[in-house]
């Protein structure tokens, strides 16, 4: 679509929205942004427009911005009941996402990575692992900055690993990966979405333009993956932690990979930097996507060894009188407080709680039983996961973080960890699950302070 003196209309201006009108803006676009909230950043990218002569409106939305517009690009936080976007579907507007925008201006392959959980660690991975092979890479997407952003500097050499959320592909037409990787799909988001079906159809978009030429790659210990090799025209190759695929795959205490046509050891377990039976099978796919790119065994060996992973993400933050605790704040749903617990070698003290999303936390119940043996709650959906899980295990409440902390502290012995993996959005008590786990830390280290001067 030639957009040059064409009327567009952004809705959203976060990260997303921001650099789509930027964009738009640099193709000779007539641009207009529009966003119902107004908090100081949204006032400061509010200037920065509009010294660009973009026309923007914020705390609102009003139907002139949407008016005569050949195009509606929406940020992933614009649900499909916002009155901008019954707008443009009664006026037969196209809606697209910002996610297409810049797929329809991106010059490089793009590598697109999805799931549940897993996405941002098996992003960076991949992108740690192509730099390392010297090859011209850009992350971006979900992980923080979006595609559009990073348009000026991709070229037809460059390789995009791209994180990419549901909400980014709702609204996509051409969106099309070269090398598409589903980690996991359980149940998150049941705030925005119907049920458990919808999620999990809006996931399966990432391969949805893919042809021949191109590569699905899923996690084969995800039951309910393995049956969408028979959903794709593209080649299908499987990752697993627990049998032998057509991928990546455990032989003894090595990674294997087969994706070349023969088989390959690419590291050792005991090669990974990073804690967490889950973040083995991260490993598998990020290993697969360097093979299927031609990185060699070595570079892939040491950007894994090298990697130490994200924070947030099951990050040991300090030892208090022989107690961990751990910071996953980016545990924002039951699955991942799942896998956490998991790879707890220890009896835990769990902190959960946050912004309700509706999920089911009865699924954790097994685990909790097995690991947990105290419950610190804190935020709007203590009540829901009382009600799922406080019969299992001495449940508390807190009033914030911090009493939430020194609560724990209180409760854990000598050889356990203090784990906050809140099951959450954070958005309840919050700004961000980065906010979140900062605020934790800030706590954690307190409590350290004063136990030194105890101590003394």
């Amino acid at each position: 679509m030639d957009l040059k003196n064409k009327k567009v209309t952004v809705i959203g201006l976060g990260n997303s929205g921001l650099n789509a009108a930027i964009l738009l803006n640099s193709i000779g676009a007539d641009t207009f942004v529009t966003d119902s909230h107004d908090t100081p950043a949204i006032r400061d990218s509010h200037k920065l427009l509009e010294k660009k002569g973009i026309r923007v409106e914020i705390g609102k939305h009003t139907e002139d911005f949407i008016r005569g517009s050949k195009l509606v690009v929406i940020s992933p936080g614009v649900e499909d009941d916002s009155p901008a976007i019954r707008w443009a579907s009664e006026s037969l507007i196209p809606v697209i996402s910002e996610m297409e925008l810049g797929f329809w201006f991106c010059k490089g392959r793009i590598i697109g990575v999805t799931g549940t959980n897993g996405k941002s660690t098996v992003t960076t991975l991949i992108g740690e692992i192509l730099k390392s092979g010297g090859k011209d890479t850009v992350v971006c997407g979900n992980i923080g900055n979006s595609l559009c952003g990073e348009i000026p500097r991709i070229r037809k050499s460059t390789w995009v690993v791209l994180e990419v959320s549901s909400f980014q592909l709702e609204h996509i037409e051409k969106f099309k990966v070269h090398i598409a990787v589903i980690l996991n799909i359980t149940d998150d988001h049941m705030d925005r979405y119907k049920n458990f079906e919808e999620y999990f159809t809006e996931k399966l978009k990432i391969f949805q333009n893919q042809d021949k030429d191109d590569v699905l790659i899923l996690n084969y210990d995800a039951e309910n993956l393995r049956h969408l090799k028979d959903k794709t025209r593209s080649k299908t190759l499987f990752y697993s932690r627990l049998k032998v695929t057509n991928g990546a795959y455990i032989r003894g205490a090595d990674v294997v990979c087969l994706a070349n046509g023969c088989e390959e050891k690419v590291l050792s377990i005991g090669d990974i930097a990073l804690k967490g039976l889950y973040n083995v099978e991260n490993v598998l796919a990020s290993a697969l996507v360097g093979c299927l790119v031609r990185v060699t065994p070595e570079s892939i060996k040491d950007a894994i060894r090298n990697f130490k992973g994200l924070s947030h993400r099951f990050e040991t933050v300090e030892t208090i009188d022989g107690v961990e605790y751990i910071d996953d704040s980016k545990g924002t749903t039951v699955d991942s407080t799942i896998r956490a617990l998991e790879s707890c070698p220890k009896d835990v003290v769990l902190i959960a709680g946050g912004k309700d999303k509706f999920s089911d936390y009865s699924f954790a119940r097994d685990v909790i039983k097995k690991k947990v043996r105290h419950l610190v709650l804190i935020g709007e959906a203590s009540g829901a996961i009382r009600k799922a899980v406080g019969d299992l295990v001495d449940t508390r409440q807190a009033k914030d973080m911090l009493e939430a902390v020194r609560m724990a502290k209180g409760l854990a012995k000598s050889g356990s960890a203090v784990l906050l993996s809140p099951m959450c959005s954070s958005f309840d008590m919050f700004t961000n699950y980065k906010e979140r786990g900062e605020v934790f830390k800030k706590s954690v280290r307190s409590i350290k302070e004063s136990y030194a001067k105890v101590k003394r």
